[in-house]
């Protein structure tokens, strides 16, 4: 049949009253903005359906839409529209099945659909019937549609984690905090960074100064505490809106305010984490010091709810959290009782036996504003006074030039590997240069494993060097002021400021019989003399160092008080 004939035949009455639909479709922003191709698809098939004598009933357009899956606001229109009773039209015009759908299996799923309600899906450049080799046809069509879309994604991924890793950026949306400048420029492409905003970065510095220290007027504040703190004095997020629990958390917790942005961490559709080595680290300028970063984290950590109960953070009870009992180890929480003159007593009580009763503890109780006093006491009058914590300091400063003794010894064994290794590599090629030996399987092999013992080696001294940090030295004024200030809020102010710092120093405090005991531990403290650690909402479990002696010491030491 030649051309003319079929067009009189595609023009024959029974489809003159054909009532078509043109589906439209780019999938990029920027093939939307060019304004191009939505035009030419629409001429195309407008004129193909005119051709046929088909009456255009409507037209949907999705401008930078993938079509890998149908969250697409046009579509669902479309098809919607298409399985409405009335029956709006007959036919879903499009250019190719590309633009309809690049998967396989949602292309058959929309077109068996569509065909329960009498709609047809044509494509101009891809003519096929519905006899079952043009069905079959279709199918493979689409198979290669979608093989297309997942090599095309392949290759443009691989493109933008290059770009990362030189450094620039991809286009994702920018952390609060910094703007994007402008670099250089290669052919047509404009190569971007990612730079601070000094406005926003005030916003951050503010967000991690309230989680790690406070607002000054109480102790270090919660996620939740520091977005009312925020819309309360009139922050708001880049796009005007109120910040919320999520925001402040992720902003907490982002490793680009240290200078290190993560490309292709997540899936952009499923938004599930990427492997660990698919991951692109990109340096980027700083704004929180790494030292401020750790801390915070270590506060946010302490703080989670699957580590400590909220009522340890921020209950009303001063030592929640902290206190156990000497004899099984449990936790030691409020018990009240009243008096025959109605005055109401608490104390400190094994939870143990409370629960258990005397076969599990023989269980002790204190009263609570006794144990209090005691403990702020005690810390005030022994463990800050200078002499004190100069004692304790000089004991971690000898356990570290231990320590550094021995991470010395180790950088100086690896250093000793690396220089050996080298050497063999150099006179095997040497020889292979000389001509004294051929370059035969064994002598690549062994190429091979030098070469990863050089790298292991390496890998190892760069690790060690990173993870060696430079002791402190404290001035008698520093560890004088700290302590003028420790013993300063852990006993004037609210519950939650004062057991914040407590909590900061304290590991855990052991009520026995006739004696009580504060443990702790120094490298703790001597991080919270240097300033970094004041807040941590809680200590390392570490082996406890300044803790008393069994009854040795005195200070610690108090009757138990029975009900």
């Amino acid at each position: 049949m030649n051309v003319e004939a079929r067009i009189r035949k595609d023009n024959a009455p029974q489809n003159a009253a054909t009532r078509a639909c043109l589906y439209l479709r780019v999938s990029t922003g920027r093939q939307a903005e060019s304004d191009l191709s939505i035009p030419d698809q629409r001429r195309q098939l407008t004129q193909w359906s005119q051709a046929r004598g088909w009456r255009i009933a409507a037209e949907y357009a999705d401008l930078g839409e993938t079509a890998t899956d149908d969250n697409r606001a046009e579509f669902q229109r479309m098809i919607e529209r298409a399985c409405d009773d009335d029956q709006p039209f007959d036919v879903i015009v499009v250019h190719s099945f590309s633009r309809f759908f690049r998967d396989a299996v949602g292309l058959e799923m929309y077109v068996r659909r569509l065909a329960k309600h009498d709609v047809r899906l044509v494509s101009i450049t891809q003519e096929l019937g519905d006899d079952p080799a043009q069905v079959m046809m279709r199918q493979i069509i689409a198979l290669f549609d979608e093989y297309q879309s997942r090599e095309n994604a392949k290759h443009v991924l691989r493109a933008m984690k290059e770009n990362a890793r030189q450094g620039f950026y991809n286009g994702s949306p920018l952390p609060l905090g910094y703007k994007v400048e402008e670099v250089e420029k290669r052919g047509a492409r404009i190569k971007k960074r990612l730079a601070v905003d000094p406005v926003e970065t005030e916003t951050i510095k503010t967000m991690f100064r309230l989680c790690r220290l406070g607002d000054g007027k109480s102790g270090p504040i919660g996620v939740k505490q520091i977005a009312s703190w925020l819309n309360a004095r009139g922050y708001r997020t880049r796009t005007g809106g109120l910040f919320g629990v999520g925001t402040v958390h992720k902003i907490l917790t982002n490793t680009v305010y240290v200078g290190q942005w993560v490309f292709n961490k997540r899936c952009a559709k499923t938004f599930k984490e990427k492997p660990a080595s698919e991951h692109v680290v990109v340096d980027v300028p700083p704004i929180i010091e790494r030292q401020e970063f750790d801390t915070v984290q270590a506060s946010l950590k302490a703080r989670d709810p699957r580590v400590a109960a909220p009522r340890v953070v921020t209950g009303p009870i001063l030592l929640t959290g902290l206190t156990v009992c000497g004899s099984c180890g449990g936790a030691m929480t409020l018990r009240t009782g009243t008096s025959k003159s109605g005055a109401v007593h608490r104390y400190y009580t094994c939870s143990t036996c409370a629960r258990q009763g005397k076969t599990a503890c023989k269980g002790r109780s204190v009263p609570m504003q006794k144990l209090d006093d005691l403990v702020t006491e005690h810390l005030s009058e022994r463990l800050f006074q200078p002499e004190r914590l100069m004692e304790i300091l000089a004991s971690a400063a000898g356990r570290r030039t231990e320590k550094a003794l021995e991470v010395d010894r180790r950088v100086t064994a690896l250093q000793t590997e690396v220089a050996e290794t080298e050497e063999k590599l150099k006179r095997l090629y040497k020889m292979v240069e000389d001509g004294v030996t051929d370059l035969d399987d064994i002598l690549k092999d062994r190429l091979a494993s030098l070469k990863l013992d050089r790298d292991r080696a390496k890998t190892a001294l760069e690790r060690i060097k990173a993870q060696t940090v430079a002791p402190t030295a404290f001035d008698s004024e520093a560890i004088e002021r700290f302590g003028r200030a420790m013993r300063d809020n852990i006993a004037s102010g609210d519950i939650p400021f004062r057991k914040a710092y407590i909590h900061s120093i304290v590991d855990r405090i052991e009520v026995d019989d006739g004696v009580v005991r504060i443990i702790g531990d120094k490298s703790t403290l001597e991080q919270a003399i240097a300033g970094q650690a004041m807040a941590s909402g809680g200590v390392r479990r570490c082996v406890p160092k300044w803790r008393a002696q069994g009854e040795s010491n005195p200070c610690f030491r108090c009757e138990r008080v029975t009900t």
